[in-house]
């Protein structure tokens, strides 16, 4: 039993490491995504050893399939709370004739942070979303409007 759960909880370890390390290797820095691969690596030799203890393989699978669903999940959760908002430009190109509705909308949804011009038979709005809640809430609007628009993301100067 003591074999059994020590597996268990160097299984948790082994997938959330696991999956830092490739979060870092693609997100991260050479030095930093190098360093953190070593020493997944060098955890998994005991992995290694644990896989090939003596108790029921079934148990193994069970142990590692819900390890990985957990540690997996629990690690992309923990990246999306970290995330820091970024500020995005919705460039949105919309027929004249929906223009008042849309900005009738935006009032009643209170999305001030726009601006836009017309461009012949199409307006052109600009909305800058500072929070992933307001970027939410423009992309509700937009659902409601069968208009083309593009998102960029802003970048550090």
């Amino acid at each position: 039993m003591k074999l059994l759960l020590t597996f268990l909880v160097l299984s948790i370890i082994n997938v959330v490491f696991s999956t830092i390390r490739t979060i870092v290797t693609i997100k991260g820095g050479k030095i930093v995504a190098s360093l953190t691969s070593g020493g997944y690596f060098a955890f998994y030799n005991v992995m290694l050893i644990y896989t090939v203890a003596d108790f029921p393989m079934w148990e193994k699978c069970f142990i590692t399939f819900f390890c990985n669903v957990i540690g997996v999940w629990f690690v992309k959760w923990l990246e999306e709370k970290m995330r820091k908002d970024k500020l995005w430009r919705v460039e949105v190109t919309v027929p004249n004739a929906q223009i008042e509705n849309l900005l009738m909308d935006c009032k009643y949804m209170n999305i001030e942070h726009f601006s836009y011009w017309d461009a012949y038979e199409y307006t052109v709005i600009n909305f800058y979303c500072a929070t992933q809640k307001e970027s939410a809430m423009v992309k509700e609007l937009l659902k409601n409007y069968n208009v083309k628009y593009f998102v960029t993301e802003s970048k550090a100067l």
